[in-house]
């Protein structure tokens, strides 16, 4: 019986296959316009903020806990639930996947505003701007807004992909979902507004945490997938510590490399500029086409990460039985 239970886990197999079949799935029908997984979990979030806020860092600590803590529950008991069936293991590996990545949306956002550009078109560029980032689109010429779809193109591989993808392939089905709930937590509350300064600073803080290792993956794939790797290291060894993130940093600098252009600068959140520094400053100014550029060395990113994850799984798991 004991061999029995250990052989109807999930095994690295099977998360390779359930991880592939997801991304399969998110690659051909990309989010749903209606009752994404994620939205619900934002919905659910903002109302247990409606009766935990108070401006205070304990009370936005409970809030994190809450809604991260129980996300990752849901999860564990969904696996659990289906541990001693292969098949369907591997089926709520790959819902948890599509659920909770975000690439191939990434990419065609990130590309339906680079049509717009090239065409000259800026009022639809800046109305589907917002889709993609937070910044004030009626404040951005073309060049600004393309240089903004790239740093988001990249920024949103490691948080709405690769970091998904990693947790996936150390915590299985929790990991996935409470990386996911976290990184949502960040976008909702982690931002520093007036009412969120200390409440958020939690969700903030655990998100830095939690995607640390995510960014430094895709930062690494970005490097050995982009058209430059002396660049993209040159620029990440130099810049990455400028940025104010700890984890965009990295990412973004890396991407600069790869794609041998100029990524930082000045921009605006909510009518607040921020002076943020140049990254890869050897390189050019972006160019519309880099948008496209960026978006398919996003997905060459996602495929590199697979194969870490499932890799890596590989070799503990080949560890782990050899130590048994």
């Amino acid at each position: 019986m004991p061999g029995r239970i250990r052989a109807s886990r999930l095994t690295p197999g099977g998360f390779a296959y359930g991880a592939a079949l997801g991304l399969a799935v998110d690659q051909l029908v990309g989010d749903p316009r209606r009752g994404h997984p994620v939205a619900a979990f934002g919905r659910a979030a903002a109302a247990v903020e409606q009766r935990l806020h108070h401006d205070h860092r304990g009370w936005g600590a409970l809030h994190t806990a809450v809604c991260a803590g129980s996300t990752a529950a849901l999860g564990a008991l969904a696996a659990r639930a289906v541990r001693d069936r292969p098949a369907a293991s591997v089926a709520l590996t790959a819902a948890s996947v599509w659920a909770v990545v975000g690439g191939t949306t990434l990419g065609r956002e990130a590309r339906a505003i680079g049509g717009a550009l090239a065409v000259g078109d800026l009022e639809v560029a800046r109305e589907r701007l917002p889709h993609l980032c937070g910044r004030d689109p009626q404040s951005l010429d073309g060049p600004a807004m393309a240089r903004a779809v790239v740093e988001s193109v990249a920024e949103n591989t490691s948080d709405a992909v690769v970091g998904a993808l990693f947790w996936g392939a150390v915590a299985g089905v929790p990991g996935l979902l409470a990386f996911r709930a976290v990184n949502t937590l960040d976008a909702m509350v982690g931002h520093k507004s007036p009412r969120h300064r200390r409440f958020g600073w939690a969700s903030a803080r655990l998100d830095d945490v939690a995607g640390w290792p995510g960014a430094r993956l895709t930062a690494a794939a970005a490097t050995l997938a982009g058209g430059s790797p002396r660049g993209a290291v040159r620029a990440w060894r130099a810049d990455a510590g400028k940025h104010p993130s700890p984890n965009a940093g990295p990412v973004e600098a890396s991407f600069a490399g790869a794609l041998g252009v100029r990524l930082g600068g000045t921009l605006s959140y909510g009518g607040r500029v921020e002076h943020r520094p140049v990254l890869n400053g050897e390189g050019r100014p972006v160019e519309v086409a880099d948008i496209d550029r960026a978006v398919r060395l996003s997905r060459r990113v996602t495929a590199l990460t697979l194969a870490a994850c499932v890799g890596g799984r590989m070799i503990i798991g080949a560890v782990k039985r050899r130590n048994a």
